[in-house]
């Protein structure tokens, strides 16, 4: 028997002994032994409507999951939660690949609709719970305030966390999944208020709104792990929590994740947590991390380009990971129309992709946006980007993005949402 350090009730104690199962039993020693690990002091009650996974992809090589799932499902197991899932990786008819590619992705998310199956049989949310954004609207998985999260995904954790005032850990996408069956996650990092501390002071002293993507990139490259109190933002974006600057923090948030581990972070006057406790979030002795215009350019300049040929005409252009919101659907319809215009064309040079959740892209679709985008040139699609990118055949092409988790994690070449427009619309590099 597993000699267990936290403290349990006389039911999980039941649980972890066999009273409802083998199957339980391990998935509670799991979630035991991982609390352990990290110091929790005992499990507590998942509160959330639903939880979020971070596995969405059928590739072949992970028969080990495929085993999981069916070994819980043999032994009547489903998730105590509904639960949305990360996107699907490919999407032949409206992201444009070649038949060498087709035929890699064929090979490659062999077990997708297998997958997905046992993925239903689990708990899935709906057919359309497919998004690394799945706290939009339109999907529907948004935490309150407080809530208990048995998440994975990093962008979305940081989001829940920061943006909604949710509580939860950076899980794997197993360690969630036994979590949303269990009802319970093990209590400590995030989840406790002393977890919640900033550790770290950040000073924006830029001259204008920084680059979401750019000063998140800066912030979890400079903290790593640690929470952040980010100064200064407030400035730009006031005091409200509207839909633009939720976008902004969706973006700005997932950089500090992929570029740093950043799970949580707090804005002066302006995240939950901080506009009701301010500088009393603050740990004592934090260390400071000044962010200025020169700060941003010097990040901005360290990004490797790791094309064979640097100077390379790009292939394709994905905007949207994380994925976009309807707003910002509507403003890159706009912002590439009037691009296209000022260069005195009608169609973007680039093939360009903007990737939204499925339910998001429905209710765009019935937009006027929508058809201008399409006489724009400009395709729209429901996948994840990097598993796109995952293909070596796609790997290989010179692919520029707005999105610095892509470029962190693929040969994607990183360019402000500006500078976007401009290659896209005039071909500048």
């Amino acid at each position: 028997m597993y000699n267990y350090k936290m403290h349990l009730t006389e039911d999980e104690k039941d649980i972890l002994n066999g009273s409802q199962g083998e199957t339980m039993a391990k998935i509670m020693k799991t979630l035991v032994m991982y609390g352990d690990t990290f110091g929790a002091d005992s499990l507590v009650d998942v509160t959330s409507d639903a939880g979020h996974l971070v596995t969405s992809f059928g590739i072949s090589l992970m028969s080990p999951v495929y085993d999981l799932m069916d070994e819980l499902l043999n032994a009547g197991i489903v998730s105590k939660q509904p639960f949305t899932v990360d996107p699907r990786p490919v999407d032949l008819e409206n992201v444009p690949s070649n038949i060498i590619q087709k035929l890699v992705f064929r090979f490659m998310y062999g077990k997708q609709d297998y997958y997905e199956d046992q993925l239903k049989k689990m708990g899935l949310k709906s057919k359309d719970g497919f998004s690394c954004t799945a706290y939009m609207e339109q999907v529907g998985n948004i935490p309150n305030k407080g809530d208990i999260l048995s998440w994975a995904e990093s962008s979305a954790v940081v989001y829940a966390n920061s943006v909604l005032g949710a509580r939860c850990n950076r899980n794997s996408g197993i360690i969630e999944m036994f979590g949303s069956i269990l009802g319970k996650v093990p209590n400590f990092g995030l989840l406790t208020d002393k977890g919640r501390k900033a550790s770290w002071i950040i000073e924006v002293k830029t001259g204008k709104l920084p680059e979401a993507q750019v000063l998140g990139s800066a912030i979890g490259m400079k903290v790593m792990e640690d929470v952040p109190y980010i100064k200064g933002l407030d400035k730009f974006l006031g005091n409200e929590l509207d839909g633009w600057v939720k976008d902004y923090l969706k973006d700005m948030g997932a950089a500090t994740a992929s570029n740093g581990a950043v799970g949580l972070y707090h804005v002066e006057g302006l995240t939950p947590e901080a506009a009701e406790s301010g500088e009393d979030l603050i740990a004592q002795n934090p260390s400071v991390y000044v962010i200025d215009d020169a700060e941003l350019q010097r990040v901005k300049d360290s990004y490797p380009v790791i094309w064979k040929d640097p100077d390379a005409r790009p292939k394709l252009c994905f905007i949207g990971c994380p994925h976009l919101s309807l707003r910002q659907l509507k403003d890159w319809t706009n912002r590439i129309e009037e691009g296209l215009k000022k260069a005195g064309k009608t169609k973007v040079l680039i093939p360009t992709v903007l990737t939204a959740a499925s339910p998001v892209l429905k209710e765009f679709n019935e937009l006027p946006e929508a058809k201008v985008l399409k006489r724009l040139g400009v395709s729209t699609s429901y996948i994840c980007p990097l598993m796109f990118m995952n293909n070596p055949t796609c790997g290989k092409m010179p692919v520029i993005t707005n999105s610095n988790k892509l470029r962190t994690y693929t040969t994607s070449r990183y360019y402000t949402d500006d500078e976007i427009v401009s290659v896209i619309t005039e071909g500048r590099q």
